[in-house]
């Protein structure tokens, strides 16, 4: 399987279980891998046979930016399913970091990581 990854997608949610998370909100990261095959594409050199990345990725930030929830690992599911609703992507894993998590000691980041494919 090909891979087609997205890094460092920036947008802001109000995702959190903290009331101050969800009034103020706060930027989140999100890296993707995709899991397709591109040969079909390379052999025609047609877009549409493979995954547009830049839609995903405006469907991601849409994701990010819409619906609050509690945990970064439901936000993280959710971006998973956008993904694979994309015909040709067969797997994808999904990084969401929350470099601005209300954590009292000095970190670099927080990160959900998860894999998901088609069943």
């Amino acid at each position: 399987m090909d891979r087609v990854a997205l890094r460092g997608l920036k947008a802001r949610g109000h995702h959190g279980v903290f009331p101050q998370e969800r009034a103020e909100g706060q930027t989140f990261i999100v890296d993707l891998v995709l899991g397709l095959d591109t040969r079909p594409a390379a052999a025609d050199d047609d877009l549409a046979k493979t995954v547009h990345y830049g839609i995903v990725a405006e469907e991601v930030v849409a994701v990010v930016q819409g619906e609050p929830v509690d945990l970064i690992e439901t936000l993280a599911e959710r971006i998973a399913q956008a993904c694979l609703k994309h015909g040709g992507v067969q797997e994808v894993e999904v990084c969401v970091h929350k470099p601005d998590a209300p954590i009292t000691v000095p970190f670099d980041d927080v990160t959900v990581t998860i894999t998901r494919s088609r069943a």
